[in-house]
């Protein structure tokens, strides 16, 4: 038994181009990145900085079912973010466990992790906005 072609729905179209993806998903996309330089701003000052994941958990969540290209850079972001979090937990813990020893190698992993972070979430945040998928390299992704 065949199906007539008229009953076959066509996938959802992927956009061509990054010019495709509407201005205001870019612009969520974008907001969906630099939120986590605000969380960590907001929570550092509260003593921790833990937090960088919130921003764009909180916008990954209010447009991931009407903006697709929002909800692909919103996870990705969130993904980065909760990654960047564990590791410098682990280097709190690893600190904690050695008396302290552990500073050696912590507080010069927090210095590269921290400019790796800001860097790569202005690379992403600026590819968002030119409607570009952007992928951070060495993350968990703990969001499918």
């Amino acid at each position: 038994m065949s199906v007539p072609p008229e009953s076959v729905v066509p996938p959802p179209s992927e956009p061509s181009s990054p010019s495709d993806i509407p201005a205001q998903e870019r612009t969520w996309a974008m907001a969906a990145h630099l939120s986590a330089l605000l969380g960590a701003v907001v929570t550092s000052m509260h003593g921790g900085g833990f937090a960088c994941f919130l921003g764009p958990l909180i916008i990954w969540l209010i447009k991931k079912d009407s903006m697709p290209f929002v909800a692909d850079q919103g996870k990705e972001a969130l993904n980065f973010n909760i990654s960047v979090a564990i590791i410098t937990l682990a280097l709190v813990v690893l600190s904690a466990i050695t008396f302290g020893i552990g500073l050696i190698i912590a507080i010069p992993m927090w210095v590269v992790i921290g400019i790796g972070w800001f860097v790569l979430t202005i690379i992403a945040a600026v590819k968002a906005n030119e409607g570009v998928r952007y992928r951070y390299p060495f993350t968990l992704r703990l969001i499918k």
